[in-house]
This record gives C-alpha cells, structure tokens and sequence, in this order.
C-alpha cells in the first residue's frame, strides 16, 4: 500500500481540465461539508489508466477530527 496525497496536486497536470469540470463540481457535488454534527469524513479519487491499472485511494476522518486522516491506498489491474 502506497501513499500517494503527499505527492498530490501534481503542478504539471493540476489545471487540465479546470474549466470544463469545476462548474459541474460546483453545481453538483458537495467536496466538503462542515455543519455542526455533520460533515464529509470520507473522500475517494479512482484512477483508471488505458492499461486498466487501478488506483483507488480513500482518505477517512479519524475520531471526527477535521485535523486527523488516514489515507489507504489500493492498485490493482482490471481483468478484460
């Protein structure tokens, strides 16, 4: 298992895409939410190459403390 939000955002790949997605992230997603009793404690990023290698990283909340994650890491290969 490999970490891999200590590399994240890569610079180079970090703007592509921005102005197609980020309006329909605003519109209908909901990144992060912080209300009293209720908020976002898990956040989940799959990535599928061309060669089916997956990535599949999750970063949870620990004991509701907006300071503490723990992040796993999973990789595997698609079977076609």
């Amino acid at each position: 298992f490999t970490t891999f939000f200590s590399q994240l955002p890569d610079p180079a790949i970090e703007d592509q895409g921005k102005d197609y997605i980020r309006p329909i992230l605003n519109k209908y997603a909901a990144l992060c939410v912080r209300c009293p009793g209720y908020g976002t404690r898990t956040n989940t990023v799959v990535l599928i190459d061309s060669e089916g290698q997956v990535t599949f990283t999750e970063r949870n909340m620990i004991d509701a403390d907006v300071n503490q994650w723990k992040t796993s890491t999973y990789e595997f290969k698609l079977h076609s």
